[in-house]
C-alpha cells in the first residue's frame, strides 16, 4: 500500500506565506507525476500545480507567480510554496501522485487526505 500524507496547512493573513508538503510512503517504485488540487467550500476540486518527473511543471492560472511547486525524489517528497496569499486561496489542498508500485511495476494514482489553508486577516 501507499500513503500520501499533506502538512504545513493552517491559517494566514493576506499577503503570507506557507508552505505545504507532501510525503509518500509504502511500496514505491517511483513516482510519475505529481500535484495540488484544492477545494474550496461550495465549488468543485481544481488542480493547482503539478510537476513531471522530469521537472517540468504546470499551474493554473490564478497562482501562476505566487505559488511554486517542487519535488525531491530522494525523499517520495512533493512542495508547494504559496506566497502572497489571497481569500479566494482558502481550500483543502489535496496532494496526488502517479505511483509505480515496487510489487508489481504498474501505475496507480493515489491522494492524500488534505489540508486546510485559511486566508484571512
Amino acid at each position: 500500500q501507499v500513503q500520501l500524507v499533506e502538512s504545513g496547512g493552517g491559517l494566514v493573513q493576506p499577503g503570507g506565506s506557507l508552505r505545504l508538503s507532501c510525503a509518500a510512503s509504502g511500496r514505491i517504485y517511483s513516482l510519475n507525476a505529481v500535484g495540488w488540487y484544492r477545494q474550496a467550500p461550495g465549488k468543485g476540486r481544481e488542480l493547482v500545480a503539478e510537476i513531471s518527473s522530469g521537472g517540468s511543471t504546470n499551474y493554473v492560472d490564478s497562482v501562476k507567480g505566487r505559488f511554486t511547486i517542487s519535488r525531491d525524489n530522494t525523499k517520495n517528497t512533493v512542495y508547494l510554496q504559496m506566497k502572497s496569499l489571497k481569500p479566494e486561496d482558502t481550500a483543502v489542498y489535496y496532494c496526488t501522485a502517479d505511483v509505480v508500485l515496487s510489487y508489481t511495476y504498474r501505475e496507480a494514482q493515489y491522494w492524500g487526505p488534505g489540508t486546510q489553508v485559511t486566508v484571512s486577516s
